[in-house]
């Protein structure tokens, strides 16, 4: 037991580091002295590694992020959408380490869910679910728009994208997931809802229990019609933004 608290502890301590980095990214050393009341010496020195903070001072450091640091914020300045309202969500994803800030966050609200193996749709939704699945430690189910060669039963659903005119299909081995399981769907962004139904129809073709459905960010409202939440699924989306005005 002893040894469990402890490494718990310095995982909260290295976590603290991972906060104090995120700040780094929007303010300089001298301006992160004054949020934390530390000198640069010592936030140097923790953010580049050659120290931990020591576990009163790791929560200091999680507190003042809390305070200073928005999630929502932070997501929605990293979306950009063009005059036709369309979005770029790359330097969102693109950030592993404020990725596996928002990964600890949500799988803290899933912790007693039991998840068993995250699923998402290839292929924006695979880096955030990564993460996710790695912090709960379960296993991560990639559904695919191809059929793998070496693959000889699968489970596939198909769908045709809001104004798209174009039938498409996702494919899952048959067997990955089971009745045995209680899964997480998450993506990074849900809009018509089209491919997040598809992945709850293959959950529920697999006899899988879903337990819990995570969006990054919803845009509009129109999807809330097409997705059938399951008795006791929770749903969590970090930024609901409202539908763009194309130009």
């Amino acid at each position: 037991m002893a040894a469990e608290t402890h490494v718990l502890d310095i995982k909260k301590r290295m976590k603290s580091v991972e906060l104090l980095k995120i700040l780094k990214k929007n303010h300089t050393y001298e301006e992160l002295s004054k949020i934390t009341k530390l000198p640069v010496t010592v936030l140097n020195r923790y953010i580049k590694g050659h120290v931990l903070p020591s576990k009163n001072r790791a929560d200091e450091l999680f507190e003042i992020f809390n305070k200073k640091f928005d999630v929502k914020d932070e997501i929605s300045r990293r979306i950009e959408f063009d005059g036709r309202g369309y979005f770029d969500n790359t330097e969102l994803l693109a950030d592993t380490l404020f990725m596996r800030v928002v990964a600890q966050m949500i799988s803290e609200k899933f912790a007693g869910k039991k998840i068993t193996k995250v699923l998402t749709a290839a292929v924006d939704g695979i880096p955030i679910a990564t993460h996710i699945s790695n912090q709960l430690e379960a296993q991560l189910i990639i559904a695919k728009r191809t059929r793998e060669v070496g693959v000889t039963k699968f489970i596939e659903e198909s769908y045709v994208p809001s104004f798209s005119g174009v039938l498409m299909t996702l494919y899952l081995p048959k067997g990955t997931l089971t009745s045995k399981d209680n899964i997480l769907i998450v993506d990074d962004i849900i809009r018509s809802g089209e491919t997040q139904r598809a992945l709850v129809n293959l959950a529920e073709k697999s006899g899988a229990k879903i337990a819990g459905i995570f969006f990054l960010v919803s845009i509009g409202k129109a999807w809330e019609k097409k997705i059938r939440t399951p008795p006791n699924c929770t749903v969590e989306i970090i930024l609901q933004l409202p539908e763009p005005n194309a130009s």
